[in-house]
């Protein structure tokens, strides 16, 4: 499965991307994602960002008890700005 990572995420996380094993629900993944990534140069960790983003499974709008099994992507999107 891979996370692709976007704006506030990306920046906090360090990369655009990543490959990563199988997760039962999408909640245990991004609190993996969030140890492996603990804190940024500069600005919010990853952790407390994801606290603010919505999450895309394989396209679809989830929470943290969506199943995993099967998803070959994530997304996650932090609020974006502007018009």
């Amino acid at each position: 499965m891979r996370i692709h990572y976007f704006a506030a995420a990306r920046a906090a996380a360090g990369v655009a991307e990543e490959e990563v094993g199988e997760y039962p629900t999408l909640g245990l993944l991004l609190a993996d994602a969030s140890l492996r990534h603990p804190a940024p140069q500069t600005g919010l960790t990853l952790g407390e960002v994801l606290t603010r983003c919505t999450f895309l499974v394989d396209g679809r709008r989830a929470d943290l008890d969506t199943p995993l099994a099967g998803a070959s992507r994530v997304d996650v999107l932090p609020p974006f700005a502007g018009g």
